[in-house]
């Protein structure tokens, strides 16, 4: 239903009073979360700031400016528009938050949310030593976030990120200009390791599609507006995650580290693999399903891992 505007900007005055109104009416519309805000007060904060072009970790105290007519009916708009159209709030604002670093995103691209950002800011502490990190691999980058996060924590190494995706590699693209990064970063069109020749990398780290496909199609509107590229992991949600766990062997140094993230097919990969140790990961900030393999335990259960493929 759309909003009684005149009624809202005659009765709401500051930023505070926009942003919980804008949790209510998220509420009471029953949107779907977890595309970079996890409830409607972050959701409503983080449209509501950018709809009056300030930053999204603008301090409290400004929480009290009132608002000019204009910025109010600014903010109305884009709250109705988040309700009526059921896309990701990022796809409107064409910004995403990820380890600290803003990303522009839009329809051709998952929105980032990863939980491997945190690893990431840790720079895979105690996995690796940071200072040994020559070379690292992003598959399944999407919008670059994770392979430029990773450009930033290591900053004198080389970093490689693939897609499949002629769009996501336009996106991931534009991210890397945007932070001024095209001379550490490589973009690669490939599926998977198709392309990459015979390089070697210290850490391999992949949020490929996982979602099975009964699942995926339980997702609600929001998600389903995303690309479904990003998400399809075939029957079981694990044809991509095999085959990157098949061909990580020829691309992982012995002191390496493989990291992918997983999600709600943790489970199914624990049993289709059962004598695989995964190590399973935790995270302050929330977030689960990411698993980690040395380079020695990749090559262990090669064959257990090739034999699955089919």
């Amino acid at each position: 239903m759309k909003t009684n505007a005149s009624e809202v900007i005659t009765s709401l005055t500051t930023l505070r009073d926009y942003i919980r109104w804008a949790a209510s009416r998220f509420s009471q519309a029953q949107i779907a979360f977890g595309q970079g805000t996890a409830s409607a007060l972050d959701e409503a904060a983080a449209l509501v700031l950018h709809a009056v072009h300030q930053p999204y970790n603008l301090a409290d105290g400004y929480l009290a400016a009132v608002l000019t007519l204009s910025e109010r009916q600014a903010i109305i708009d884009v709250v109705d528009q988040r309700i009526e159209l059921r896309i990701p709030s990022a796809y409107l604002t064409h910004e995403a938050i990820f380890a600290g670093l803003s990303f522009y995103v839009d329809e051709r691209v998952l929105v980032p949310r990863s939980p491997i950002a945190e690893l990431i800011e840790q720079r895979f502490a105690p996995w690796v030593d940071e200072d040994q990190v020559e070379s690292i691999l992003d598959l399944c980058t999407g919008s670059g976030c994770i392979a430029i996060a990773c450009a930033y924590a290591f900053p004198v190494a080389e970093v490689d990120a693939v897609d499949l995706s002629a769009d996501a590699i336009d996106v991931a693209r534009i991210n890397i200009d945007k932070h001024g990064l095209a001379e550490s970063v490589m973009l690669y069109h490939s599926d998977l390791f198709a392309e990459l020749g015979d390089q070697q990398y210290d850490v391999i780290v992949s949020n490929p599609p996982y979602v099975s496909l009964a699942e995926w199609q339980q997702l609600p509107a929001e998600f389903l507006a995303e690309p479904e590229m990003g998400f399809k992991g075939g029957d079981s949600g694990l044809d991509l995650v095999i085959r990157i766990l098949a061909g990580a062997v020829n691309h992982l140094t012995d002191q390496g580290i493989l990291v992918v993230e997983v999600g709600s097919s943790a489970l199914t990969l624990q049993a289709r693999f059962p004598e695989v140790p995964f190590c399973w990961l935790e995270f302050e900030r929330g977030g689960d399903g990411v698993f980690l393999l040395t380079g020695e335990q990749v090559q262990d259960y090669h064959d257990l891992f090739l034999a699955a493929l089919g």
